[in-house]
């Protein structure tokens, strides 16, 4: 019998190997889980004098959580930004970014987080170009609001070279007021001009905010992060990243060819990306290349419907891409042995995208399973969902996304159909793989406030579409067992057995049973990955984890 070099006891170690009781001691040796046992004392013929032992009997082990779509590499670049996410009101707002233009140098940028709704604020609305100016004209600011959103004041939009006369761009908007003037505000591939004004930051910059952000998932439960928006530019950081051990969680990342429009700058984003197939560079089990995103439609201000917007009886959100060139685009990608995943937010989105999938299908009878994902499948009508069913396409959910985009997300579309977003319980009912995350910056990322999220529908607009609702153990299984399947790791990972990576969770409380007001909060104490903390909460900040010491 081998040595161990961790030994945890637990009142209840959540293996979620199907028909298994709970353990109540598990080993670890190296990167491997060796041994389970439904005793607590049953594996201490494998402790030595070098082996920890953690002796938990109040607390609740399960395995490391994955979030199958949200945006490490946005997260990571917003660490050193302007925290506007914090404040309540736009007086709060623009207060954060008069302080930090006080301590910078004219003619420098200035950038806000990323992770903040203006439905939250006590205005509802964005700032306007106005409200910036008056807060500095010596700075170019751009104000950023998830992905697709910013607002600039009058110097960051000279520079964009966007002025009263110029056209939408293709894929983008640009917002303007009652009179026609430009409000600051750019909306999708307009958004995109604007940001590569930015300068970048250098590589030791990047690695420490990759080592903050996936730390800070890693603090919530999450293990393993699928990055559905990654620039081609940005692997050789993540590359940089995972060199230097920086990484607090697993990467599996998705190459952005949101804003490409043609087949050609798709093929030309995958002769970039033949680098990590030539190299054996996607051989890790902490850092690989998961495919190539797209989006077919836009998010909370534009994704496509089949029926007009509240109040607007002649708009209906807008595509990104036709059938016909989309079908190429996602052909020349799967040719390549690349994987898909494409965001379609509204019903008229998500039609056009099974088109495409479909076609796709049939030019290639023998694609693997899982080769083609939906990404969020917002509005999901019950025909879409039979026929994604019937196609296997995978399905990420992302309830975060709507718990904190549902006011504006109503404001655009109205009740009803916000109520019928995610329709959870219906797609795993008719035989969906469905797997979840967070969607980060749209909504917050947390292990336990998405599984909260999922089984009681509540958002920061209240209770939404209640019948839509997921057991606890459901919710788990779509961050664990259902993210393993998708990903295709599930002799890895998403349970906890023997031979399987040490990836787990430990939680001062049962998530399956302890009080939903305590949930929606609850953290773990231990995130370990490989059998390495990657999170350890009963260290003081700044030592070393007592879990890499007895190793």
């Amino acid at each position: 019998m081998p040595d161990a070099d961790l030994v945890l006891r637990a009142g209840a170690v959540h293996t979620l190997v199907p028909g298994q009781a709970p353990q109540r001691a598990l080993a670890v040796q190296g990167e491997r889980i060796t041994a389970l046992s439904p005793d607590p004392n049953g594996l201490d013929d494998w402790i030595t004098p070098a082996t920890l032992v953690l002796d938990r009997p109040d607390a609740t082990v399960l395995p490391a959580f994955d979030d199958t779509h949200t945006h490490l590499i946005l997260a990571a670049s917003s660490v050193h930004d302007v925290p506007v996410h914090q404040a309540r009101d736009l007086p709060e707002f623009l207060d954060l970014i008069r302080r930090r233009a006080a301590t910078t140098a004219p003619g420098e940028w200035i950038r806000t987080t990323i992770n903040w709704q203006e439905f939250n604020l006590a205005e509802r609305r964005f700032p306007s170009i106005a409200e910036l100016d008056a807060v500095t004209t010596e700075h170019p600011v751009l104000v950023k609001r998830g992905a697709y959103n910013v607002v600039l004041n009058s110097p960051a939009l000279r520079l964009t070279g966007f002025g009263p006369d110029s056209p939408d761009p293709a894929g983008g908007q640009l917002e303007r007021d009652a009179e026609g003037r430009l409000t600051g505000r750019l909306i999708g591939a307009a958004a995109a001009q604007a940001e590569r004004l930015l300068p970048r930051p250098d590589l030791a910059a990047r690695i420490e905010g990759l080592r903050a952000a996936s730390h800070a998932y890693a603090a919530t439960g999450i293990g393993t992060v699928r990055d559905c928006m990654v620039p081609l530019a940005d692997l050789p950081v993540l590359r940089a990243a995972r060199q230097a051990g920086a990484l607090g969680v697993r990467v599996r990342a998705l190459v952005s060819a949101i804003g490409l429009n043609s087949l050609a700058q798709v093929e030309h984003l995958l002769d970039g990306m033949a680098d990590w197939q030539e190299s054996g560079a996607n051989e890790d089990d902490w850092l690989s290349v998961w495919g190539v995103k797209f989006g077919i439609d836009g998010g909370i201000e534009a994704g496509a419907l089949e029926q007009p917007y509240a109040g607007r009886d002649c708009y209906c959100g807008s595509l990104h891409w036709e059938p016909e060139p989309l079908a190429d685009a996602v052909d020349a990608v799967v040719r390549r042995g690349w994987r898909v995943g494409s965001h379609a937010w509204g019903d008229r989105g998500l039609r056009v995208l099974l088109d495409v999938y479909e076609e796709v299908l049939r030019r290639h009878p023998g694609l693997p399973a899982g080769t083609l994902v939906i990404e969020h499948g917002g509005l999901a009508r019950p025909e879409q969902r039979e026929r994604a069913i019937e196609l296997g396409i995978p399905v990420t959910v992302q309830h975060p996304l709507l718990h904190d985009a549902a006011g504006a997300q109503i404001r655009e579309w109205g009740a009803d159909r916000v109520a019928d977003l995610f329709p959870l319980r219906e797609w795993l009912d008719e035989g969906a793989l469905l797997t979840a995350g967070s969607d980060f910056p749209v909504g917050p990322f947390g292990a336990m406030t998405s599984v909260w999220g999922m089984t009681t529908r509540q958002t920061l607009a209240g209770v939404q579409g209640a019948r839509h609702a997921i057991s606890r153990p459901e919710a788990i299984a779509l961050h664990t067992t259902n993210a393993a399947r998708l990903l295709g790791e599930t002799e890895l990972r998403g349970t906890l057995a023997p031979g399987h990576l040490a990836d787990l969770t430990l939680w001062p409380a049962d998530p399956l049973n302890c009080p939903a007001e305590q949930l929606a909060a609850l953290l773990p104490e231990l995130t370990l990955l490989g059998g390495r903390a990657v999170h350890d909460t009963r260290e003081p900040s700044g030592s070393p984890s007592c879990v890499d010491e007895a190793r």
